[in-house]
């Protein structure tokens, strides 16, 4: 299922990048999936064989006017219906933001701070994330106290802990050994 999400959700990503309507694609799919996530009745009602696709597109044209969202989703939100992919649309949602993100040379990243870090912290963080990966990054900043000091970076599947209970963790077990 992650395989046909992920060709999905390339088509878009093409489309999205050609009309360059990238970020407002992005954000758009980001809401209409927690719309989705959040209510049951509209993820059955989408994913249901057995309503028309009349049906299904009269609610979709209603909320994406709620919404205010583009054309280009409402269209492309026929498509996954019409083809019987509404059940994909959260993982065509991820996939999307990933594909768009790599495409654009973008990286996640999630830095775990002790204490909320000053928009100059951040920006000097960022700085230094973007010349550690390369690539441009979007950090999301959170504080966890039980870090003591310090900050903890991951990026994909690596972590970089300069927090202090780490480095209090590593001095333990080398007295411990010692």
């Amino acid at each position: 299922m992650k395989a046909l999400a992920e060709r999905y959700a390339g088509a878009l990503v093409d489309v999205a990048l050609e009309n360059k309507q990238a970020d407002q694609i992005k954000q758009e799919l980001a809401q209409f999936a927690a719309m989705v996530r959040e209510s049951d009745e509209l993820r059955s009602f989408l994913a249901n064989p057995s309503i028309a696709r009349a049906s299904k597109h009269a609610a979709i044209e209603q909320l994406v006017m709620r919404m205010g969202a583009s054309r280009t989703l409402r269209n492309y939100l026929f498509v996954i219906v019409d083809q019987r992919r509404a059940g994909l649309l959260i993982e065509i949602e991820q996939a999307f933001s990933a594909l768009l993100d790599a495409r654009q040379g973008i990286t996640q990243a999630t830095v775990t701070s002790a204490a909320e870090l000053t928009d100059l912290e951040r920006a000097e963080m960022n700085a230094a994330l973007v010349k550690l990966t390369g690539k441009k990054v979007q950090a999301k900043f959170s504080t966890d106290t039980a870090l003591i000091g310090g900050a903890v970076v991951r990026i994909g599947s690596t972590i970089y802990d300069g927090s202090v209970r780490a480095q209090l963790e590593r001095m333990r077990l080398r007295m411990v050994t010692e």
